[in-house]
């Protein structure tokens, strides 16, 4: 009688080990994890999981669905089982909060109308505008901050002299990372006031000022000098060369402050703080 044969391990992915084979760890699959199924074929970060599945993005956004299977996956090239994450507690379990982190005004409050600050905020880039008010946009409302559009800080000077900042009347800029000698800095100088404070993000796009592991990236690429750096970054992470939607992907990416870099969080709590201290309304 011929003896059966088999061609692949009968104990691979059954959940059973050998006497001595240590015991493979046990990950939580938090969304932005980047991993590999265990036969390499596959890289991409988890955006998402059901009960005994989770699903994967490659940096291609192409997705696939694994099962939560022992040592189905590689975490830095080691074998790991992915377990799904810790449920989070209930609202009842704390304050409600902000997508900042800020603890959340009542519904009732929130639902009241307010009178606009005095103050203002402009942010520079449409970009960065747009992430200040998925973050802060709560916060802003609930003390009736307004924050306007910077095309650009060459317009700077002509929107300080209009808006003719004072004590009760304070203004605050975000702009892209100011640098030593250059025209940015001659120009935020310029307006130099008691009432205005300008700060300038140290990364060189909005997009880095996003964690890379919220968009599923290990880091965030170097471009060459000379080279668009948001066309290099989309050619070296193989994502497809449209900016518009890039971004459009990235901001969904971006749930609460823990998604971006602190450098960021701190320029933006400072200039909330400045436009709405005591004597700024």
């Amino acid at each position: 009688m011929r003896s059966r044969r088999y061609d692949t391990d009968v104990l691979a992915g059954s959940g059973r080990r050998r006497p001595g084979q240590r015991e493979v760890p046990k990950v939580e699959a938090e969304r932005g994890l980047v991993v590999e199924d265990s036969q390499g074929r596959f890289c991409g970060a988890v955006v998402g999981y059901e009960k005994g599945a989770v699903l994967l993005e490659d940096r291609h956004g192409r997705r696939r669905v694994f099962p939560l299977t022992p040592a189905a996956f590689l975490l830095e090239g080691k074998p790991v089982t992915l377990v799904p994450p810790a449920p989070v507690k209930p609202a009842s379990a704390g304050p409600a909060r902000t997508a900042s982190g800020s603890v959340a005004a009542p519904a009732t409050e929130r639902a009241r109308a307010k009178v606009a600050r005095a103050s203002r905020i402009y942010v520079e880039g449409k970009h960065d505008a747009e992430l200040v008010e998925k973050i802060w946009g709560d916060d802003l409302r609930d003390v009736g901050v307004v924050v306007e559009y910077l095309e650009g800080i060459d317009d700077l000077p002509a929107i300080v002299a209009s808006f003719s900042p004072e004590p009760g009347r304070r203004l605050g800029v975000l702009v892209d990372h100011l640098v030593a000698g250059s025209k940015e800095t001659r120009i935020a100088a310029s307006v130099r006031s008691p009432h205005v404070l300008i700060v300038g993000h140290p990364f060189i796009d909005i997009w880095a000022a996003v964690r890379p592991s919220a968009v599923g990236i290990r880091t965030w690429p170097d471009v060459p000098r000379g080279q668009p750096w948001k066309e290099g970054v989309l050619r070296a992470i193989g994502w497809p060369p449209e900016v518009p939607a890039a971004w459009q992907r990235i901001l969904r990416s971006v749930s609460s402050y823990a998604d971006l870099e602190p450098e960021l969080l701190g320029r933006v709590e400072a200039l909330i703080d400045f436009v709405t201290m005591p004597g700024s309304e």
